[in-house]
């Protein structure tokens, strides 16, 4: 009898790929006969190394080494040579789908995503607007494998174990949190613009944290150079404040610093996620984004959320798109004293606890 075995494809984004790891993990745990093995790009790999002993990881440079339908054709031939029983697109898009196709005329067992497109459509229209919840990524991924056969309870609670990751990884400026002392994460910037609170405004945020808590520290998460120059900044004027991308080289590591934070503030974008898969609470900010759309960070409460109430919320589901108006004013209207007092709510929240 044939050995089990799943191929899970998922490329994409990070945030993208971390909204798998919930399913993953406990299709993972409660079918530990059969093997699992995931395809992503190269990034991904900390996601998914040591998760399970039943999960196994690829990888595939769809730029390079496996680009256009000549490259997809090599990926394929790679893929049979594994010899799968079942394969789940996690993705659903042109790649994606080329390569479910291959499988599906050499009769294996495929399913597919339901991106519930008509539905983001309404959701997102500047007319007749219909503001219902749409199915998490979660629900949809887990939909995928009960369609192969597998119904998935997801049971995930975090990456590590309850007292987080080991700290010993990190540099001696971040190997050791004192019991006492505050830790928070902020990571202010997205992908795109229509998810990225003002700079300035957000200043204002780390402010009022060093002014409530001058013991505490924070930690600057994300961003390429321009924006690594905006860390600079405010690690100069702020002591309590860290440039994480100045210290920590890899997912992993970043990974075990989040699940030692208190609470960290992001946009809607992958550190949400991120911090998410480590069981921190997260104040997230929306802007053109909406959590209707279904992609709120795993296990993080509704109420945890910080977004203005206007009439054309949410005009993009990734945020992608150009200001109806050219303003944001989505997310120029959301104050910092808004953002600090969720923060604050959710440290007082972690203060009764350890107490």
């Amino acid at each position: 009898m044939r050995t089990e075995h799943i191929l899970i494809i998922r490329f994409s984004a990070i945030g993208d790929v971390a909204m798998t790891v919930p399913v993953i993990a406990s299709l993972a745990k409660q079918y530990p006969h059969i093997r699992i093995t995931v395809l992503s790009r190269a990034f991904a790999r900390p996601f998914f190394e040591g998760l399970a002993p039943n999960i196994g990881f690829m990888e595939a440079d769809l730029k390079n080494e496996y680009r256009g339908v000549k490259g997809l054709n090599k990926l394929y031939r790679r893929l049979t040579a594994k010899h799968f029983t079942a394969i789940a697109d996690f993705h659903g898009v042109l790649r994606s789908h080329y390569l479910r196709l291959r499988f599906h005329l050499e009769r294996f067992k495929v399913e597919h995503i339901n991106k519930h497109r008509m539905a983001r459509r309404r959701l997102t229209s500047a007319n007749n607007k219909r503001m219902e919840l749409l199915p998490t990524p979660f629900e949809n991924y887990a939909e995928v494998l009960e369609k192969l056969g597998y119904p998935v309870k997801i049971d995930f609670q975090s990456f590590f174990p309850e007292n987080g990751g080991d700290l010993s990884l990190l540099p001696t400026s971040m190997s050791h949190k004192p019991t006492a002392q505050k830790w928070i994460g902020i990571a202010p910037f997205a992908a795109h613009q229509g998810k990225i609170y003002p700079a300035e405004k957000m200043e204002q945020v780390i402010q009022m944290l060093a002014v409530k808590h001058p013991e505490s520290r924070i930690f600057l998460f994300g961003g390429g150079e321009k924006e690594r120059e905006i860390f600079r900044q405010w690690c100069h004027s702020f002591p309590q404040c860290t440039s994480v991308p100045e210290h920590l080289a890899g997912l992993y590591k970043e990974l075990v610093l989040m699940s030692h934070l208190n609470v960290m503030v992001s946009m809607d974008s992958a550190n949400m996620h991120l911090a998410s898969l480590v069981a921190t609470p997260v104040v997230s900010v929306w802007g053109a984004t909406h959590p209707y759309a279904g992609f709120m960070g795993w296990r993080q409460p509704a109420d945890h959320a910080v977004q203005a109430d206007l009439p054309c919320r949410p005009c993009s589901i990734y945020g992608n798109k150009p200001c109806l108006f050219g303003n944001y004013t989505c997310l120029k209207t959301i104050t910092p004293e808004l953002i600090f007092d969720k923060i604050e709510k959710i440290l007082g929240q972690s203060q009764t606890t350890c107490n």
